[in-house]
């Protein structure tokens, strides 16, 4: 497979309407100078995300936005898991949050998860975040970051998005949630699919 780059100032679809991810993803792409667009913002429907793997839905994402916009997409699937729950809720992470009316709140979604690990020892948890960059033709590169801790109760923090005040990881005493976004940025499991895609941008 042909290896592509995105040059500095080219526009790319940004495949989410979740409102922290875009901000997020937007912010990690800055310095690449890539004008990142929002799927929102373009009127693009979200795909049903039927994949087994966060690459599996990743790349459903991003190739359903870059044929549709004509543009390159980018698109993140990522996920909380948990070793007690043998890496739940992982793939299903969003699905965890969805409340009756279609939103989702990750609050319920928090909770639920700990109601269902009980009163385990083992308090093992980590993020993974794939990333899939897709170009109109159907092409697509899959790159994977993920970044270790442990899960805590209650939740901290009001910072970032998700399961992130949740979650402390490995080495540090905040939460995702309690970290200012330079911080999380700079060690997060998207940070470190991001430093793999680099060499794609700019």
């Amino acid at each position: 497979m042909t290896e592509r780059r995105l040059a500095r100032g080219e526009k790319l679809v940004v495949a989410s309407h979740n409102a922290g991810k875009l901000a997020e993803i937007a912010a990690l792409l800055a310095p690449f100078g890539i004008e990142a667009v929002g799927a929102p913002a373009l009127g693009l429907p979200e795909p049903d995300e039927t994949g087994a793997t966060f690459a599996e839905n990743a790349t459903i994402k991003a190739l359903a936005a870059a044929r549709a916009a004509e543009l390159p997409a980018l698109a993140d699937d990522s996920g909380f898991s948990v070793a007690a729950l043998n890496g739940a809720p992982g793939v299903h992470t969003a699905d965890w949050a969805r409340l009756p009316d279609g939103t989702r709140d990750y609050g319920v979604a928090m909770a639920l998860t700990r109601a269902r690990i009980g009163e385990p020892e083992d308090e093992v948890a980590w993020f993974t975040c794939c990333l899939a960059l897709a170009w109109p033709d159907g092409q697509v590169e899959t790159f994977e970051g993920r970044v270790d801790g442990t899960w805590t109760w209650p939740p901290r923090g009001s910072q970032g998005f998700g399961y992130d005040p949740m979650f402390v990881p490995e080495g540090h005493v905040e939460t995702f949630g309690e970290m200012d976004p330079e911080t999380k940025h700079a060690i997060s499991h998207r940070a470190r699919a991001f430093a793999k895609l680099g060499d794609r941008l700019g």
